[in-house]
């Protein structure tokens, strides 16, 4: 039997050394938990700033000053804002009251149904707690909708303060985008700089491309949806329209089944043909957007790869929640972008490119694309790449 000994003078460092990371660890995470709700406005600060930058950017180059063309554009997000608020504000809020208060009677009739068609029993409060749904919850958000945008406003004051402080600081992240790139590109080594200015031009670019060609898509898919649900009579036509919209463009594969999902099982205990009409119509859709309005709005954007695309839909959703889910995808658009760029490739063997020339070469060509810098208005280059 061998004693091992430690000298006391080491053992208590040591023990000193790891109470105090502890401790250093203890209080970051008080600190992450504390300011998280920050962080996370302004990384949505961050992506509307992203979302302004190609109006912002075309307008400074024209002559404009920054500032100036970050006022324009956040001016006018703001009154088209108003401006929806003021003709179907109303309209949404009542649709969307009653839509919620429905939501117990929708999950009855689906469970009924299910459970008939299956020769199951189907129990709709285990479906409603799966989803985390309660009679407490349901009144609750009915009341608060039912009050009205102008009530919403004025009993949620910390609801308009984080409002006011996501433009500000949206405004910062765009009118100042080149004063904080320099800023930081000034702390870095100079070999580094190039890396940083290169990494930041294309996460704007193509992130903000990205974002506005989403947003596109999502209100025409959404006007469309409205239209035609209020033209067959389906009930809630608006906030179903909206909810299609904006599940179909920032749910990768299946967003376009689940933007109808809910229009379809409101409308199936309304009259059973409206399904049917509900399905055609997101199929023919579908189609016109994927060969007709996609690749025009979204030409010059950023291709990202559905399982990439999905995966971070999930871990959005996991992290916080569906505002999570939704800006996922943009976060990935930036990711994918540096990756694209700065991922080292090889030659492919002869095998490996016979089965699939054309992708390879697709992939290649725009990897060793050189982004436009929006703010110097030069292309930069990129670093040599090395096959060591």
């Amino acid at each position: 039997m061998q004693l091992v000994a430690f000298e006391p003078k080491r053992l208590r460092r040591s023990v000193m050394i790891v109470l105090g990371l502890l401790i250093v660890f203890s209080i970051g995470i008080w600190v992450f938990e504390s300011i998280a709700s920050f962080l996370f406005l302004l990384l949505l600060a961050w992506l509307f700033g992203v979302a302004l930058e190609p109006i912002v950017g075309w307008l400074s180059r024209r002559g404009m000053r920054r500032g100036l063309a970050t006022g324009i554009a956040m001016v006018a997000f703001v009154l088209l804002a108003i401006a929806f608020i003021a003709a179907f504000g109303g309209l949404l809020v009542a649709q969307l009251s009653q839509l919620i208060q429905e939501v117990p009677t929708i999950i009855d009739r689906a469970a009924d149904w299910a459970s008939r068609t299956f020769e199951r029993d189907i129990d709709p409060n285990a479906i409603a707690k799966q989803f985390n749904i309660s009679t407490t919850q349901i009144a609750s958000w009915a009341s608060n909708v039912a009050g009205g945008v102008l009530g919403i406003l004025t009993t949620t004051v910390g609801l308009v303060f984080q409002g006011f402080t996501l433009l500000l600081f949206a405004f910062y992240f765009s009118a100042d985008g080149p004063r904080l790139r320099r800023t930081i590109a000034s702390w870095l080594p100079t070999g580094r700089q190039q890396v940083f200015a290169t990494v930041w031009d294309i996460t704007v670019q193509k992130t903000g491309a990205f974002v506005v060609s989403r947003l596109l898509l999502a209100l025409v898919s959404a006007f469309f949806m409205s239209v035609f649900l209020l033209v067959i009579g389906v009930p809630y036509w608006l906030p179903l329209g909206l909810f299609t919209g904006i599940v179909s463009q920032f749910i990768p594969t299946i967003g376009t089944y689940l933007g109808i999902l809910l229009p379809a099982l409101v409308a199936v205990f309304n009259d059973p043909l409206d399904v049917v009409w509900i399905v055609i119509f997101g199929t023919v859709y579908q189609q016109v957007e994927n060969y007709f309005l996609s690749p025009r709005i979204s030409a010059a954007t950023l291709d990202i790869h559905p399982a990439v695309a999905f995966a971070s839909v999930i871990v959005g959703a996991s992290l916080a929640g569906a505002m999570g889910a939704i800006i996922a995808i943009p976060i990935a658009a930036a990711i994918t972008a540096i990756v694209e760029t700065y991922g080292r490739r090889y030659e492919l063997i002869p095998t490996l490119v016979e089965t699939a020339p054309s992708k390879s070469a697709k992939r290649r060509k725009a990897a060793d694309s050189l982004p436009v810098d929006e703010y110097e208005h030069t292309r930069v280059a990129l670093p040599p790449k090395t096959d060591d």
